[in-house]
């Protein structure tokens, strides 16, 4: 269906259900071995406008679509990314460098999502309403019902590039809407993969999905313009300020930075919280809004905590993403390597010592451990998006929990412990989208709504809670 995978592949546009190439184009690198890996079409604003114009009249007829088709569509997509499993999660591994034992892995999480949005279809519905409830009412027939808000314009990341698509544009699709995707510059070929599933479906509805290519100038023109209803963006915190200043009068949905914490008290597992707290801060080369990055550890367990971690740091593969056992690939590009080197050399510079890591190996940037790491460290007052992780000794919860909220982000926390008051209280204090007790902040089920408070973000992901995002509520009374 999609050619070779050992050459190069071009990721065409989508105007629509037609495919187009472009003659100003872009390769992208991998960030491995720096191979052209795919090539992608140069939009501008221009393409963006055309590809507006046409979901807006595609989404007259997916709104007329019978929910039935649009579940047998997502139904086809789900079958047909299991098929081919194995090529999306190569094409991961190479636009990206995702390790490939964890690019399957994401390809498995995006048809469950998939599958999930179906689920939650059957249960998009209305309620009716009891009008009489209040003597200055009447007994009307009143009821509400969910309709398509019409076009929903998604940007997405590069750290998930095939699932965080599919958050977005499964449940789009599937609630009655068309779509214009931006997919990130990083991973074309990834999101054309998909886009083509969905398109080249015997169910799909004819031009309800268009894929445009490009950075600043088409993400500009999506947001700006009158036509989408919805602006659906997963990235920065930076980007996602100058969405809710360009969008104008439209719903906004914002999944932005993250800083993630956790402490660990003294009446944890202190050996099973290190090997969590080790795979949370470094899979996906700590490229994720929830990657653990602050560790506040009791103090009277503080070494022991610092020395697992750091043995258990030293175990992970990092090496090439085409090998089954490598843990950890390189940082998406030599910006982000270089940023990471300096965020350690500042801190060292503060008084914080690396444990683990730290220097760079054959060209890859290591899972790092900062140990007596303080508050005043820019390297925990940040989002870091790199492999590394900082120990903070404190004397008890409630310095922690303290320490944990004084952040400008508020993603998801967790603690570890085995006090059972204090998971109570700890659920109730921390300031965050999501809380996890006993496991790392990093974890996730596709299922779960998912966003944050403060400058993580507005709204939420998961197919529920994105089916309420891209729809409206209508409210009918017959008299």
């Amino acid at each position: 269906m999609f050619g070779t995978f050992d050459d190069a592949v071009e990721a065409k546009v989508f105007f629509g259900s037609t495919e187009e190439t472009k003659e100003e184009k872009t390769e992208r690198r991998s960030p491995y071995d720096g191979i052209v890996v795919s090539i992608a079409q140069l939009c501008d604003a221009e393409d963006t406008k055309r590809a507006l114009n046409i979901a807006k009249e595609a989404a007259k007829v997916a709104a007329k679509t019978p929910l039935s088709q649009r579940i047998l569509w997502l139904e086809d997509v789900a079958g047909k990314l299991q098929y081919y499993r194995e090529e999306f999660a190569m094409m991961l591994a190479k636009e990206v460098a995702k390790p490939i034992s964890f690019a399957r892995i994401e390809v498995d999480r995006c048809t469950e999502t998939i599958a999930l949005t179906v689920m939650e279809l059957a249960n998009l519905s209305g309620e009716t309403i009891p009008t009489d409830i209040m003597p200055s009412g009447k007994k009307t027939l009143a009821f509400y019902r969910r309709e398509p808000v019409g076009v929903v314009a998604c940007i997405t990341p590069f750290n998930f590039p095939l699932n965080l698509v599919a958050h977005k544009i499964a449940p789009a699709l599937g609630a009655g809407n068309a779509v214009v995707l931006k997919p990130t510059p990083e991973a074309p070929m990834t999101a054309y993969m998909l886009a083509k599933l969905f398109i080249k479906s015997e169910y799909a509805v004819e031009d309800a999905l268009s894929v445009v290519y490009g950075d600043a100038e088409v993400g500009s023109t999506m947001v700006k313009s009158d036509i989408p209803r919805v602006i659906s963006f997963t990235g920065s915190v930076p980007v996602g300020n100058i969405i809710t200043k360009q969008a104008g009068i439209k719903k906004v949905s914002l999944e932005l930075g993250g800083n993630a914490a956790t402490y660990v008290d003294s009446s944890a597992d202190i050996k099973k919280a290190a090997e969590r707290c080790t795979y949370g801060a470094f899979v996906n080369s700590g490229q994720v809004c929830i990657s653990l990055q602050r560790i506040y550890v009791n103090e009277k367990v503080y070494d022991d905590f610092a020395t697992y971690m750091a043995q258990e740091t030293r175990t992970l593969k990092v090496g090439s993403p085409y090998e089954d056992d490598t843990f950890m690939g390189p940082l998406i590009d030599e910006e982000s390597k270089n940023r990471a080197k300096t965020w350690i050399a500042s801190a060292k510079n503060e008084g914080a010592q690396v444990i683990a890591g730290g220097e760079e190996v054959n060209g890859l940037f290591p899972p790092t451990v900062m140990a007596d790491v303080t508050d005043d460290m820019k390297i925990i007052c940040e989002e870091v998006f790199a492999p590394i992780v900082s120990l903070i000794s404190v004397p008890n919860y409630e310095t922690a929990i303290e320490k944990m909220n004084d952040s400008p982000f508020g993603l998801q926390f967790s603690i570890f412990t085995n006090n059972l008051r204090q998971t109570q209280d700890f659920i109730e204090d921390a300031q965050c989208g999501g809380v996890v007790i006993n496991d790392i902040p990093t974890l996730r089920f596709d299922v779960q709504p998912y966003g944050g408070s403060k400058l993580s973000g507005v709204g939420r992901e998961g197919p529920k809670w994105a089916l309420e995002e891209f729809t409206e509520i209508k409210s009918i009374v017959i008299c």
